[in-house]
């Protein structure tokens, strides 16, 4: 007999009940962890401690909540997996009104039953009956079982799939309400904050994520979130913006000009990226490598950049570079992946992390980029040979200076191809100057405050 534990690596985005995932799908899920452990065994899956501050936000353990949908912290799952049966308990905190008034209101042993279809149990008997289990059974052995439940986790029900299409639908509904108020003056976290309103305001967690919200010079940082700077005509703005719903998380970029009207310099960064993506969505179908997307939409990149002079030529790459693939000149725009899975994590895992191929009900994004920053030249090794590089793409380089251009869709692989469920979103230059031409300005704030801000800002 063997002792396995699920350790708590990861915590989710957010994990509110999730009334469409049914308990009998809970209870599959820790039937089918069963299956995939060597012999008898004992299984604990600690979820998620409680905060330091009662007041600060709880979040779930990814692995616990999949197994469980317990949402509480400080719970703990123990199934005793012996002979072809299993015994499922969930510890649990204890009911105390008087610690309830500050952490609200507790399910308690007793509750679990009737709720959870698991036998409930006081989170402080866990230890002395783990003990228990142990003294009964000899050679047990601690072994981590977070790559079965990962393994389990990479193919989504029906149920997490409609969590995950509504997800991406309120993140579309908010992209296209912001397009709405965009205007030079305003400051990044204006949009930020029309957006999570939106994610609320509709049924949403709240974001999925920390909300990029990058004008100008920060379009170019991949993960920029201070969302602080006051924005100005002539910036693209770049918005990595996405809802969780039910805990399940979407993924959704945008890059729009901040006075409504992409310029010639703009239009041709864009017209690259929406290629690149177009060239990815061509390869994705059932049973199709992830590889050919990535490769597809890297060629257009490639081709698209040379034909800037941004590089030298597509397959260009640098002098005195240490080695692999970002030695290529075209990873000095696009520097990260083409793709990730999305699900209780927006950066979750999938069916086709472990078979290389997609798979019917598949879940993931597709999300070229370019991204000029000024310092570009800067990171580019001095030598000899790197001098006549510097030569020749110093011009384009200052051409396009801060322009970072992301578009991000979130896609589900369906029998007969699949689902772009981010599709509510305008993507398309021509549409999104229209939507943007369509004005419904925020209200009005205290100009004395941002006076203020202003002045405290580094």
């Amino acid at each position: 007999m063997k002792i396995l534990r699920v350790f708590a690596l990861l915590l989710c985005a957010a994990a509110p009940v999730r009334a469409q995932i049914t308990q009998t799908e809970y209870a599959a899920r820790r039937a089918a962890l069963s299956t995939e452990l060597p012999g008898n065994g004992i299984v604990v899956v600690m979820g998620a401690p409680e905060p330091k501050h009662d007041y600060d936000v709880f979040t779930q353990d990814y692995a616990f909540n999949y197994l469980t949908g317990f949402l509480e912290p400080d719970a703990a799952l123990v199934i005793v997996h012996k002979g072809g049966n299993d015994r499922a308990m969930l510890f649990v905190q204890p009911k105390d009104p008087s610690q309830e008034v500050w952490t609200g209101r507790r399910l308690g042993a007793a509750g679990v039953g009737d709720k959870f279809g698991l036998e409930g149990r006081d989170a402080t008997t866990l230890h002395k009956v783990i003990d228990s289990l142990k003294a009964a059974n000899t050679g047990l052995k601690v072994l981590d079982a977070t790559a079965q439940v990962a393994h389990l986790r990479g193919t989504k029900s029906p149920a997490e799939l409609e969590l995950l299409r509504t997800a991406a639908k309120i993140s579309a509904m908010a992209h296209r309400d912001v397009l709405h108020a965009i205007a030079p003056g305003m400051a990044e976290f204006e949009i930020q904050a029309r957006a999570e309103y939106t994610f609320r305001r509709n049924g949403a967690d709240g974001p999925a994520y920390g909300s990029i919200v990058g004008s100008g010079p920060n379009s170019t940082t991949l993960h920029y979130n201070a969302n602080d700077r006051f924005m100005q005509s002539g910036d693209v703005l770049n918005m990595d913006m996405a809802a969780s719903y039910g805990g399940y998380s979407a993924d959704l970029t945008r890059t729009v000009p901040v006075n409504g009207r992409y310029s010639p310099e703009q239009r041709e960064i864009y017209q690259i990226v929406y290629d690149a993506q177009q060239a990815g969505e061509r390869q994705v179908k059932a049973g199709a490598p992830v590889k050919a997307s990535s490769d597809s939409a890297t060629a257009v990149i490639k081709a698209g950049l040379a034909r800037l002079g941004l590089v030298e030529s597509a397959d260009a790459k640098i002098d005195g570079c240490m080695g692999g693939d970002n030695c290529f000149q075209y990873r000095l725009y696009y520097m990260h992946a083409l793709s990730h899975p999305i699900g209780l994590d927006v950066h979750d895992v999938d069916q086709l992390g472990k078979t290389g191929h997609y798979g019917v009900g598949s879940a993931f994004t597709i999300e070229p980029g370019i991204y000029v920053r000024e310092n570009t030249l800067d990171i580019i090794p001095h030598t000899p040979r790197n001098a006549q590089l510097l030569a020749k793409i110093a011009p384009a380089v200052r051409r396009y200076a801060n322009i970072g251009v992301r578009i991000e869709d979130d896609y589900i692989v369906t029998a007969a191809g699949f689902d772009r469920i981010t599709s509510g979103a305008p993507r398309e230059m021509d549409e999104i100057e229209r939507e943007m031409a369509v004005r419904a300005p925020l209200a009005g704030r205290d100009s004395a405050l941002i006076e203020s801000y202003k002045k405290i800002r580094p």
